[in-house]
């Protein structure tokens, strides 16, 4: 990994802030290896956001405790199941399962796409943005979803994330629910970009590219469960990447 791509995620401190402690959210990288050359789906955020107006980002946001409550299709894997739970206050297994369905979740808020598989029944749902999953009988299959990185927000920020990253293979998408990308809403643009040249079509964020390149690596690696999950945390002033 590029240290000096690590050093630009950590020299951004803002002092004056207090160090608060981070939230949980996650992140969905969505892959498309239908072609010869793999492609991630990113969309522009709105122009009007306080944070990280107009940039393109990877669907995602903060874990909500209705999350654990969301019925699924499959569990995660093993695998993925373990690591989640790894340097965290109070694991447990539906803390992961949670974060996992929250990176669901906040795909669909933000793209109208929901993950999953049909079913002859419809799932438990918790009231809101779940409910449109029951109503289209659609249950969050978890054992697609990779666990593929980690990220915490550096201390000295006004906002502070505790940021589990995943991906899914397109193919997951069950169904695409109109209207909720537009010039009002979170994202107003959604974009297919090839993963070997994203950055000469998008400006990125540090943790985006950084994570990127970990994607790749996996890719190149098989894109087991198996692999180890980089965790990019602060240590004495200085981030580093863990493996967990």
């Amino acid at each position: 990994m590029n240290d000096e791509l690590l050093q630009r995620f950590t020299t951004d401190a803002q002092p004056g802030y207090k160090n608060v402690r981070p939230r949980d959210a996650a992140t969905l990288i969505l892959l498309d290896r239908s072609g010869p050359s793999p492609k991630v789906l990113m969309g522009r955020r709105h122009e009007g956001h306080v944070f990280i107006p107009n940039k393109f980002v990877f669907p995602g946001g903060r874990v909500d405790r209705a999350d654990r409550r969301m019925g699924i299709g499959t569990p995660l894997h093993p695998d993925a199941e373990k690591k989640l739970m790894q340097n965290v206050r109070r694991p447990s297994a539906a803390q992961a399962r949670g974060i996992a369905l929250a990176a669901i979740r906040e795909t669909f808020e933000e793209t109208g796409l929901l993950l999953g598989s049909r079913h002859a029944d419809a799932p438990k749902a918790p009231s809101g943005p779940w409910s449109k999953f029951a109503e289209a009988k659609i249950h969050p299959d978890l054992g697609s979803v990779h666990f593929i990185a980690r990220a915490v927000t550096p201390p000295q920020r006004p906002r502070r994330y505790d940021t589990r990253f995943f991906t899914a293979d397109a193919s997951a998408i069950a169904e695409h629910v109109e209207g909720m990308v537009g010039p009002d809403a979170e994202l107003v643009e959604l974009k297919w970009i090839p993963l070997a040249t994203i950055k000469e079509h998008v400006e990125l964020l540090v943790i985006s590219e950084i994570v990127l390149r970990d994607l790749k690596a996996r890719i190149e690696a098989g894109f087991g469960h198996d692999l180890p999950v980089p965790f990019y945390h602060v240590k004495g002033n200085k981030r580093v990447r863990d493996l967990l």
